[in-house]
């Protein structure tokens, strides 16, 4: 249990069945993330920043600002953490560079911006948002995303800002395995064996307006190849909100394209009338089915939150709307 001057942090699993509303849920990746490979002091780093991350996005909604503003605010902490996958703990690709994805989506409006494989600015988030509001688009990637996020005054940082030594580490393993075994090189299999997490951050947001907004931040998988663009910034597959729930995603993203995971979900709970538990828990189930891996997090317009996942672990936590905090590593 970790605790603060202004909030308490409880740790504690399994779906939600209190009585209080949830505001904010966060997650920072899914994947094998087993407690025999944390030590207590990374334990207690990554509960100190998914809560600063949820104290973030909480005192925004306190504020009276919105859903998007409190996803961001949330995301924007993850991102500046190197001990997830997104901004500054983003994982290298095979040629050694950083390329990060991030998507936005507001549930009332069904506005949406996105990037994908930039590699200068420091808060991919801010390049989504920036999307959604300064541009006609919905999408962009590249060098184009780039040169739209300097023209709108975003904050942009040398590409060495992103080096972590973990992940080029990480790199260097997954450049030895492809040596003993060449065909591993053309395996997203292969590749998502390197990761111990799923890289990917995300937040969903209820304002006090009843709005709700849902964000995913990623740096991809190590050592991927030929700009491969997962799930995150692909709205409806790794982000979606409507006026009933917002959905981020993180996993196994091939599958959650094919699964449009993110919107499969409000489906379900739109056409079906399934709770939000529901609908998330046979959204993980189907892609289970496939051969998939991951995890999502779930907050409807009643302030109701899912938090299911297949894999070992997933960093997630969620607010109250009096400010209890939660956060979790573990099943």
């Amino acid at each position: 249990m970790y605790k603060s001057i202004v909030f308490l942090v409880l740790l504690w699993a399994g779906l939600l069945t209190g009585q209080e509303k949830y505001v904010l849920v966060i997650h920072g990746g899914a994947g094998t993330i087993l407690k025999s490979q944390l030590s207590e002091e990374k334990e207690r780093l990554y509960h100190q920043a998914l809560s600063q991350a949820l104290k973030a996005g909480f005192t925004a909604i306190q504020n009276g600002e919105d859903a998007q503003q409190a996803v961001s605010k949330a995301i924007m902490v993850l991102e500046d953490s190197p001990l997830f996958n997104a901004g500054k703990g983003a994982v290298f690709t095979h040629e050694g560079k950083n390329e990060m994805d991030a998507a936005i989506m507001l549930g009332h409006s069904l506005k949406a911006g996105a990037v994908s494989g930039i590699q200068t600015v420091k808060n991919p988030i801010n390049a989504a948002i920036a999307v959604m509001e300064h541009s006609p688009h919905v999408m962009l990637s590249g060098k184009g995303a780039e040169e739209f996020s300097r023209s709108v005054g975003l904050e942009i940082v040398d590409p060495s800002y992103f080096y972590t030594k973990e992940r080029w580490k990480g790199l260097e393993k997954a450049r030895q395995s492809e040596k003993k075994d060449p065909s591993a090189s053309n395996s997203i299999k292969a590749q998502a064996l390197h990761d111990y997490k799923f890289g990917t951050v995300g937040a969903v947001a209820l304002d006090q307006k009843g709005h709700l907004a849902a964000g995913t931040s990623t740096g991809g998988m190590t050592n991927k190849r030929w700009n491969r663009i997962g799930d995150a910034p692909i709205i409806g597959a790794g982000t979606y909100a409507n006026h009933m729930v917002g959905v981020s995603a993180t996993g196994w993203g091939e599958f959650f394209i094919r699964t449009t995971a993110a919107r499969s979900l409000a489906a379900l709970m739109e056409y079906k009338g399934l709770d939000v538990a529901s609908a998330a828990s046979q959204t993980i189930e189907h892609i289970a089915s496939l051969g998939g891996d991951g995890g999502l997090i779930a907050l409807d317009s009643k302030g109701n939150v899912a938090l299911p996942f297949n894999t070992a672990g997933m960093y997630r936590g969620y607010i109250t709307e009096s400010g209890t905090i939660y956060t979790f590593i573990y099943k």
